[in-house]
Formats: C-alpha cells, structure tokens, sequence
C-alpha cells in the first residue's frame, strides 16, 4: 500500500486524491432530490405556498449577500479553511433538517446553505493553487469525475432507499449526514496551499510574511483590476460571458424550484416520487453532453453564438413543457432536457473562456459572471417570487422562466446569424487582421493553464 508520505512526494497527487474524495462525498447526498416532499411533509409541515414564497427565496438574497465577500475571502485563506468550513456547513445544514423543528430553523438554513454554495468556487481553485500547470487538465479531470460519480451515487441511493426499501425521508437525511460528515473529516486532511492567486503574501523585511501587509493588499488590488481588464477585453468573450449569466439565472430559477412543480403535479403524499432517479439520469445525461462536447470538431468562432441560441432554444421549450403538462412523466423529461442542454452549452462556454485566459482572469471572470447571474436571479425572485410582490403560483413561475429562456434564445440567434455570415463573408485578410489587433493586456503573473470542461454553478442543495 502506497503511503501517506510517498503520495505527498509526488507534489500532486496526494492533494488531487485528497480533494477529489472530498468531492466525492460532498456531492453524494440522497436525500437532495427529495427535500421539499420532506419540507412539506409531516416532519416539517411547511406549506407548499411558504416555502415557494418565503422559505427559498430566503437562500438568494443571502446568496448575493455573501457571494462576493466569500470570493475575496477564499484566496486571501488560501482555500482550505474555505473548504474545511463548506465540509462544516454541509454537516450543520443536515442537522438542521434532522433535528431543529420549526419555520425559523429552516430560515436560517436558507443562510447557511447560501454560505456553502458560495465556498463552491475554493473546490477547483484551492487544486490550481498546489499542483503545477502541466497537471491542471489531468486533476480538473479526476476532480469533475468525483463530483459527477458522488452526485449520481447519491441520487440514485436515494431514489432505490425510497421505492424499494421504503425508508422515510427523515432516515434518508440521517444517511446523508452520516455522509458529509465524512468528507469534513478528510477535508481537514488537505495539504495548506503556500499563496493564493491574488493575494501572494510576499516576505517582509524582517523575514515573516506579510500576508495582510499594504504592499499585498495593493497587488491583489492591481493584479484583480489587471485581471478584469484582460479577462472583458474581448468582445467574443463578453459575449460567452454575458450568455453564461443569462443563461446561469434562469437555471437556477428552475432547478430551486422544480420539485414544487413536481409535487405540484403530482403531490408526494398521494403519490410514488422517482426525483432522485431523475437527477441521477440528469447528471449522465448531461456528462455525456459534455463528453461529446470535446470530441466534437466546430469552429466555434462561427458558431458558437449560434449553437447557444439553438440550444437555449430548446431548454426554453423544455422549461414550457415542465410548466404546462399535467402529466408528471412529461415534466420529467422535460427537466432532462432542460438540465442536459444548459449541461452542454455551459460546458462550451467554460471551454471557450478557460482556454482563452491565465488562470487568474478566469477565477475572476468565475467570480464575476456568477455575481450577475446571481443578481439577476434575485431579480426574478424579487419580482416573480417573493411574497412581498407578486408572489406567482408555481405554475406561472415556468411559463415566466420559459419566456425569459425564450429571449435568451432570440438575442443570440440574432447575433449568431450575424456572427455566421459577417465570417463567411468577409475576407480571410480582414479576419487574420483583425485577430491581430485583438487587445491584450499583460498580466502581473502569467500562468496560463490548459483548457478544461468544467461546470460551475448550481449543485443540488438540502436549504
């Protein structure tokens, strides 16, 4: 058996083995596809119309809240202290759902889960900060599989405990808590990152490090405005950016809320609910979207933006299905679709914005368009959702989340039509002339890393 202290001589694969476990755990949670059949069960007994209206959307404001904060906070702790309480958060979070009856324990749920989404951004970046470059798509590789393979187990454990061993929610709770306390235990055996992207914590004059020093406050300063400058230079980019938090707001619209629809079509107390078999279907389903994402030969500088409208396209009428069926089936595969096509089209987006930038632009350009997609979010919440205004049963909510998919889908039709015919028109000297006088900026540090498909985002979450 190969030993702690050989694997940590290697340099990276012992952080790599360490957070891809965590990962694993983290994400198997069975009791995630049935959260609201137990929030408005006999455990809970919370109203459907409370928490549609109250309870969830209690999770965004807290989640835009926090978001920002947490960034900067993850690579000034150097990651691992960020992770080691994501792992604390997850634990508390099933507690709570175990063992604290009442309104007001759930509401403060809703915060505490938004603490632990935010943290989401340390998973891969704490692993940037410790390997070398030449292993960033290899470790990006083993890390996405790990979460991919938990989830699924989770889901699918889930769903097998509920329809053939009858287990009641609240033991399936138990099981996941039993589970994330597990992947807090191996979080706390991460290697500590030396230094983070922005804040370098470079030696003092008196040999210690000045981690809170001016000097490194102004770095992270000019190393994140240099950052952004380089990362929104390009109008293509821009474009990928804008479409990844359009697209990012309305998925989470559907995915917080898509189990109320579900129990509204076919309510949990009276029926048989297969949630779980249909997230584990999703994340195969949209893994392979993913797969053939990258063995898939498209120029997509031509039709990229066209490939994002087509697609939002039919995740707009996956979501108009979910909506207007009566017929529970239906909307599950509507979801499928829906989840498998902003699989696939977020997976390109991340290719083309990774593989364009150092790795520091990309955490910001994380960062960023997570902050917009998010505040668009509270947005639609604010309005469509919340209780203090128009507070919309759930059935409208959809047709409003397909509507907004649909407009998605119109813009960038348009420009990806443009895009098309503006290059298969103009001249190849135009072209080649017009890459060359592509703005760039020079980076304080000029890391650059392999590009990767990774999915950041929305996870399944017990709030």
């Amino acid at each position: 058996m190969v030993s702690c202290a050989k694997l940590k001589s290697t340099g990276w694969v012992f952080p790599t083995a360490v957070l891809s476990l965590y990962g694993f755990f983290a994400n198997c949670r069975p009791a995630e596809p049935f959260l609201t059949p137990y929030l408005i069960g006999p455990y809970k007994n919370i109203s459907e119309e409370v928490v549609t209206n109250y309870l969830f959307p209690i999770w965004t404001y807290s989640y835009l809240a926090v978001l920002f904060p947490v960034f900067l906070l993850t690579d000034f702790l150097r990651y691992k202290p960020v992770i080691v309480v994501q792992g604390l958060f997850l634990v508390t979070n099933y507690v709570l759902l175990c063992f604290a009856p009442g309104l007001t324990a759930m509401t403060f749920l809703q915060f505490n889960y938004a603490v632990v989404t935010s943290t989401e951004v340390a998973y891969f970046s704490y692993i940037y900060s410790v390997i070398p470059p030449e292993r960033y798509q290899q470790a990006t590789g083993y890390l996405r599989s790990a979460m991919l393979t938990g989830s699924t187990l989770g889901a699918t454990l889930g769903q097998l405990l509920v329809s053939l061993a009858g287990l009641d929610y609240f033991y399936l709770n138990a099981v996941s808590l039993g589970i994330l306390s597990v992947a807090f235990l191996i979080s706390i055996w991460l290697p500590m990152p030396q230094q983070g992207m922005f804040f370098r914590g470079e030696k003092g004059a008196g040999g210690s490090t000045g981690w809170c020093s001016l000097h490194n406050v102004v770095y992270a300063g000019r190393l994140l405005w240099s950052s952004f400058r380089e990362s929104y230079s390009s109008k293509k980019l821009v474009y990928w950016s804008l479409w990844w938090a359009l697209a990012t707001a309305g998925y989470g619209q559907v995915f917080n809320y898509i189990q109320l629809m579900w129990d509204h079509i076919e309510p949990s107390s009276t029926s048989s609910v297969y949630n779980g078999g249909v997230e584990a279907i999703c994340a195969v389903v949209g893994a392979a979207a993913a797969f053939c994402v990258g063995h898939v030969k498209v120029t997509w500088d031509v039709w990229g933006e066209l490939s994002l409208g087509v697609f939002s396209a039919v995740g707009a009428g996956a979501v108009f299905l979910i909506g207007l069926t009566s017929n529970i089936w239906a909307s599950y595969a509507g979801y499928v679709i829906f989840k498998a096509s902003y699989m696939l089209l977020i997976t390109i987006t991340t290719f083309q914005i990774a593989s364009n930038l150092s790795m520091a632009c990309y955490a910001l350009t994380f960062g960023v368009n997570t902050f917009i997609a998010l505040l668009l979010q509270t947005i639609l919440t604010a309005i469509v959702v919340d209780e203090t205004a128009l507070g919309l049963d759930i059935v409208t909510q959809f047709i409003i989340y397909g509507s907004y998919y649909a407009t998605i889908s119109v813009l960038f039709l348009i420009r990806g039509m443009y895009t098309a015919c503006a290059q298969h028109c103009r001249p190849k000297q135009a072209m080649d002339q017009e890459q060359k006088e592509e703005p760039k900026v020079e980076m304080p540090s000029s890391d650059r890393f392999c590009s990767d498909h990774r999915q950041y985002g929305y996870t399944n979450k017990p709030r």
